[in-house]
Formats: structure tokens, sequence, C-alpha cells
């Protein structure tokens, strides 16, 4: 790491990115500072440039060498470079880098595109990026994936990045997690009111022969959208005992208004028809000696209203689960999940669920 770069001085970006440009460091190229033509581009593009940006702004590929060489340039890619070392750079730009590194008509796709709609995040993994072409130079750090259906319609630019759209990010999320995990994507969507149901089968329309297409369908057939958007792992693996043991989903992180006139109250797991309600507690959020007394005090008006109150954890469910199977199933009826079934029915004096938010077509909500 060169500890000379002005990025290391603990300056907030604006400051850096003024420093850099400071008028008179540079020769004037082509009518105007060249550094201040880069540093206005380091603010669009999170730091990072295209070789081929470099030299629209009169810089030689001699001058990139030296730059480099002193540390006022940081090879990224091939032919991408950023004002800051690679380890510095937010996950935003290493994205722009990416994206810049596999040329013309490149765009964050896949799961790195579900992170940057706030879909989900999966963690440490390779940057994904589709191009629309069958060949494409490997980069490292980086999974290309090829195609030659990509249209305008797929694309869009999120945070001054180009992206696939989140119904083309949805599509393609099919082809590389698991079922469960493509519907939490797609109840997050739900979520954040960014889930277009035309725009869902638009992209089923023009890709019927994927095998994506089939896993898409599959949850637009199945799966009540938005029901069942868990936050944690906690609550996900709650999900797989109570799946596995048959029982209908549950709504989940909903709130209960209590006729006791307190303020409402946030379940993890809720099934309004049987009054039950199932908390998957952790010890960072739960252990406390504050959240003990909170949680008593909840459930007390829960259980006063006609609600019963389970509260499991991850130990339990992870060592114990056959002791938590006993209880659900003492609670709650074993029936099969109905395709596109709606929410239960709710019961006498509960709120009903929250409406969805999902885009329809015309851009209406129901």
């Amino acid at each position: 790491m060169n500890c000379n770069t002005p990025f290391q001085t603990g300056h907030t970006f604006s400051e850096n990115i003024d420093r850099v440009a400071r008028p008179g460091r540079e020769s004037e190229l082509h009518g105007r500072f060249f550094d201040q033509a880069l540093a206005e581009l380091a603010r669009r593009q999170h730091v990072v440039f295209g070789l081929d940006q470099l030299r629209e702004l009169g810089l030689t590929a001699r001058a990139v060498q030296k730059r480099a060489a002193v540390g006022r340039l940081h090879r990224i890619h091939a032919g991408v470079y950023s004002l800051v070392p690679k380890e510095l750079l937010k996950r935003e730009g290493l994205y722009m880098a990416a994206v810049l590194a596999c040329g013309p008509g490149a765009v964050l796709s896949h799961r790195s595109a579900a992170v940057l709609h706030e879909l989900r995040d999966w963690g440490a993994t390779k940057i994904e990026v589709t191009v629309p072409r069958r060949s494409a130079r490997q980069h490292d750090g980086i999974k290309v994936h090829r195609t030659t259906t990509l249209t305008d319609a797929d694309v869009a630019v999120e945070n001054n990045i180009p992206c696939t759209s989140v119904a083309r990010t949805l599509l393609d999320l099919a082809d590389v997690v698991t079922h469960r995990q493509l519907e939490r994507s797609f109840d997050q969507a739900e979520l954040n009111e960014v889930l277009d149901l035309k725009e869902i089968e638009d992209q089923l329309a023009r890709n019927p022969t994927r095998g994506a297409a089939k896993a898409v369908r599959k949850v637009l057939d199945e799966h009540y959208i938005g029901k069942t958007a868990t936050a944690n792992e906690n609550e996900e693996l709650l999900l797989s005992i109570t799946r596995g043991l048959g029982l209908p989903d549950p709504e989940t992180n909903q709130y209960i208004a209590l006729p006791d006139g307190g303020p409402p109250i946030k379940a993890d797991f809720l099934w309004r028809q049987q009054r039950v309600i199932v908390e998957a507690d952790s010890s960072k959020w739960h252990g406390t000696r504050q959240r003990i007394e909170n949680d008593r005090r909840r459930d007390q008006r829960l259980t006063v209203a006609g609600w019963t109150v389970i509260r499991t954890s991850w130990r339990q469910m992870t060592y114990q689960p056959d002791e938590l199977r006993k209880v659900l199933l003492k609670l709650l009826p074993q029936t099969p999940r109905r395709p596109g079934a709606p929410a239960i029915p709710v019961a006498a004096g509960a709120p009903a669920p929250a409406q969805s938010h999902t885009r329809r077509a015309g851009g209406s909500t129901s």
C-alpha cells in the first residue's frame, strides 16, 4: 500500500477529491486542468476509471504508467485504475471497476446486482458481471456471465453503476441460488416496493427456455410473496423447521395491535387464525437484562389478549429441534401450503395483514 496517497489522511471523500483536483498541479490539457476533470469523473464513478476514459481526458499511456509508478493512480484490473489502492475501495467502487474491466455493454448482475438493489447480501462472493457477447476476458475476482439476450429493458443504473434491472436480476438469481434464497429475494423486492409483476412476466415471455424461468414461475405459483420475509438466519432456520413439519407458512415480522391500547407488538412468526406467535430469539438481541424484562412485559400483554407465545433459540433449533417440533405440532395444524394461497383468515379482533405493494400492470399496487 502506498502510504502517501491523499485518501489515507482522514479527510472526507469530497475533500480528498478536491485535493487531487487542486488547480495548477498538472499542465493544462485540451483547455482544462486534467486533475480537475479526473476528480469530476471520480465523483461519478466511485473513484475508478477505465483507461479509455483517461485517454479521452488527454492522458497518454506513458503518463498513466508514470502516475501508477508514484502512487497517484492504482491499477485495479487490466485497463482500470483508481485514485486509491484496491483495499481502500468501497463496495461500489469494486462494482464499478468490475463493470469497466469487462468492456462496453457490461453490467453488474446476479448476486452482485441483488446486493446493489438491496434484495439480499450473500457475503463475500466474486463480483458478477454480465456481458452481451459470447466471449470476454477473465479477471481475478470477477465472475463473467455471457448472454446474447440482454436488451435495454434488462438494464438499469443504480448509484451510477450499470446493472441488470430488478426483474432481470431476479430471473438471473434463479440460476445461481437455492429456491428458498430466490423466495427471499422476491420477498425483499416486495418489501422494498420494487417488485413489478408485469416486468417479471415480460422476462419469462422473452426467456421461456431458460431453466431460471421455471424456477421463477414456481415462486410465482406457490409462494405468497412478501409473507415470509425473514430478517435473519435464526428466522430462516425456524422457517425450515415449520415447513418441514408441513405447517402453513406464518406471517413474518408483522405488527399486532392489542386491545389494551398499548404500542403495537412486532412478532417474528405469526399465525393469526390460531393466535400463535413464535419468537426466534438470539442471545445478542435478547440476552440483556433490559431486553429480558421488555420481553416479559410484552409476552404478558399478548397472553392477556389471548395469544400463545413460544420462544425458541438457535441452540434449541440446532441441537434439540424435536422438542420444538412437538410443541408446534400441538399448537398448529399440519395443512399443505396451497399454490398461490392467500394469507390465513384474520381472527376476530386481530388486525389484518399488511397490504401487498407488488406493482402490477400499469404500475398500480394491490
